[in-house]
């Protein structure tokens, strides 16, 4: 999604060789996360030759938790376990108290900024 949202705007769909090789990632579990993506409305793919994947949004209206969540799902329950002791019960609610802090942090995250955080970094780079 952070080389979609790298080159929206362009026309130009981004083929799934090029994110693989740019990234390591391997092509076939990559075409499994841009189905799901697709599937959830955003990315849209272009077949031929000249084919790809775009954002269908802009990256300013897509938060990195949305689209963990469509790629992990919702998070899952805290386990029940089959103590429900005081301490159980504080530490279950503790870590939903966490989940939702996470899950806020993600939500508040857009691809836009984490584009623009990687040409500030590419800018702040020196090479000898």
């Amino acid at each position: 999604m952070l080389e979609l949202a790298a080159h929206y705007g362009s026309n130009e769909p981004v083929r799934i060789r090029t994110i693989a090789d740019e990234h390591g990632i391997p092509s076939r579990f990559l075409v499994q996360i841009l189905l799901q993506l697709k599937g959830a409305g955003y990315v849209a793919s272009t077949r031929g030759a000249s084919g790809g994947y775009q954002l269908v949004k802009p990256p300013d209206e897509i938060s990195l938790g949305e689209v963990m969540t469509v790629i992990e799902g919702q998070d899952a329950e805290v386990s029940n376990t089959s103590s429900n002791s005081p301490t159980a019960r504080v530490l279950k609610e503790t870590w939903r108290e966490v989940a939702q802090v996470e899950y806020d942090t993600l939500r508040s995250i857009t691809f836009a900024e984490l584009v623009s955080r990687i040409h500030r970094q590419s800018e702040n780079m020196f090479y000898i």
